[in-house]
């Protein structure tokens, strides 16, 4: 009797299989290298523990403030630098990105193409927050979704949320007449003075001072928690502290919804770090980071935050950016002949 024989068209179909099976085999047999490896033998170590802070679920990223209100040159570009140093997994910021200016300014698109050149040479991605100065008017508002699309959105990094919000989204109509006042208060800012300016109709302009969100965002946001609910954090970036609002606004029934899960916010604006506890939780606003620097409050400075996650929760170191140096012990791309902080 002859042995049988598989059909050809058989032999064609089991012919890759049989491939992936001897190459799966191939490596199942072959030990792994650990990743920690000695000679010693013996209870006795000269180290504390062989648990390493390598868990699967960790991961970090940087926060950075305003660059602008005053950007104060060559600091964004040894920002940049300094981060690429530290090697995040992501970069975030809250707003401040260009100066800005009125409609008939032809200085948007250098402005924007310099911010964008620069946040380029970042190793990690960069997510955009706006401010006022990205966002104040509907002209603004159509050049940022013509180069950056959403101006409020979110997204998942594993498993942990992250909401960016628009603080000058106050609707078409009023959009207009904000964007009007604030023309006419750099105007007075620039021929008459700050002491001037600080009594001008934007200075003490509400919305300046506390920002606004619109209804349709203020449900994005609340759909966006209410599908996510069981996420490990959840993280909060702002331009401007909507929560100072003396009126409870939208933003409020943001908070509400936030009950009960851990969150932290991170907000801009004020060019001064003020970090303060609300709702049982960390609520920190960032000085600088080229920016303008403003001292009356508390300290500025510019800076970064290196936010770390896993399972067991969130730390934040507070980096100063004069303190950030290279193997060499210099601040990178020639940071050492400037000044970080306003003293």
């Amino acid at each position: 009797m002859k042995p049988y024989q598989l059909p050809e068209y058989l032999k064609i179909t089991f012919k890759p299989l049989l491939g992936m099976l001897s190459i799966l085999l191939f490596f199942s047999c072959k030990e792994s290298t650990p990743f920690f490896i000695h000679d010693l033998t013996g209870e006795a170590k000269p180290w504390n523990k062989e648990t390493f802070d390598n868990a699967p679920d960790k991961f970090s990223f940087i926060v950075h403030s305003d660059l602008t209100g005053g950007e104060r040159p060559r600091i964004y570009d040894v920002a940049i630098a300094q981060m690429n140093l530290l090697r995040p997994e992501f970069i975030v910021n809250v707003g401040d990105l260009i100066e800005g200016g009125s409609p008939d300014s032809s200085s948007w698109k250098t402005q924007w193409d310099s911010f964008d050149f620069r946040a380029n040479q970042a190793k990690a991605p960069v997510f955009y927050t706006g401010g006022n100065h990205d966002l104040t008017g509907n002209f603004a508002q159509g050049i940022w979704k013509m180069r950056r699309g959403k101006n409020y959105y979110h997204f998942l990094y594993q498993n942990t949320l992250f909401l960016i919000l628009d603080s000058e989204d106050h609707g078409p109509e009023r959009n207009n007449e904000i964007e009007q006042i604030r023309n006419e208060g750099i105007s007075i800012l620039n021929e008459k003075g700050e002491e001037a300016y600080a009594q001008s109709a934007y200075a003490n302009l509400p919305e300046r001072k506390w920002g606004n969100i619109s209804e349709s965002q203020r449900d994005y946001f609340l759909s966006v928690l209410e599908k996510n609910p069981k996420v490990k954090w959840t993280f909060i970036l702002v331009h401007k502290p909507l929560w100072e609002n003396p009126k409870p606004g939208r933003f409020a029934e943001i908070e509400e919804k936030l009950k009960g899960r851990n969150y932290t916010v991170f907000n801009g604006h004020t060019h001064t770090f003020r970090p303060m506890q609300r709702n049982g939780m960390d609520y920190i606003n960032l000085a600088t980071t080229g920016g303008g620097q403003n001292n009356s409050y508390g300290r500025s400075m510019d800076h970064f935050l290196w936010v770390t996650v896993d399972n067991s929760g969130v730390n934040i170191a507070n980096l100063l950016m004069e303190g950030v140096l290279d193997k060499s012990g210099q601040i990178p791309a020639g940071g050492d002949t400037l000044v970080f902080e306003k003293k």
